[in-house]
């Protein structure tokens, strides 16, 4: 009679265990799905680059951003092509960032677009480094090719990876 009990005990819990399991996972798709429903306008599909302005070089710009704020390479953020400004509402001073939804390489990122660039031709993007590190761990790459960017309406955004 112990053994039945411990059983049904023991069926429970596995149960229980997986039911947290699968919910987690409903839940990073329904935040997956909120993402996809909040797309604001067609995405744009190029290279992606890197930059940093405290590493040395021309081509690198000052430590703010056309939005105002301080180059940060621990944020979730990039720098959108001068000629697609407009597409991202602006980035303008003292303006708020505008956020995307970023895919490559079968990962997806939310960022925010507070500055303007890039400087290379050719590219669409260019990522602050954590970004970057997102799709090039080894920063090896210099280059990500097939980039989509999508604009998100609205400015609520928690940024980084998701599911």
């Amino acid at each position: 009679m112990v053994f039945p009990s411990g059983a049904a005990i023991c069926g429970a819990m596995i149960t229980l265990a997986i039911s947290a399991v699968m919910a987690r996972s409903e839940a990073g798709a329904v935040h997956s799905r909120a993402v996809d429903r909040a797309a604001s306008g067609a995405a744009v599909v190029g290279a992606a680059s890197m930059y940093n302005p405290f590493r040395p070089g021309w081509r690198e710009g000052g430590p703010s951003t056309a939005s105002g704020e301080r180059y940060n390479p621990s944020e979730w953020a990039a720098a959108i092509k001068t000629g697609l400004r407009g597409k991202f509402g602006g980035v303008q001073f003292g303006a708020r960032p505008k956020f995307a939804l970023v895919e490559a390489a079968g990962k997806k990122v939310i960022v925010k677009i507070n500055d303007v660039g890039p400087l290379t031709p050719g590219r669409i993007i260019d990522f602050n480094e954590r970004t970057m590190r997102h799709f090039d761990p080894s920063l090896e790459l210099g280059v990500i090719h097939s980039v989509k960017v999508t604009p998100l309406s609205g400015d609520k955004w928690s940024l980084g990876p998701i599911a």
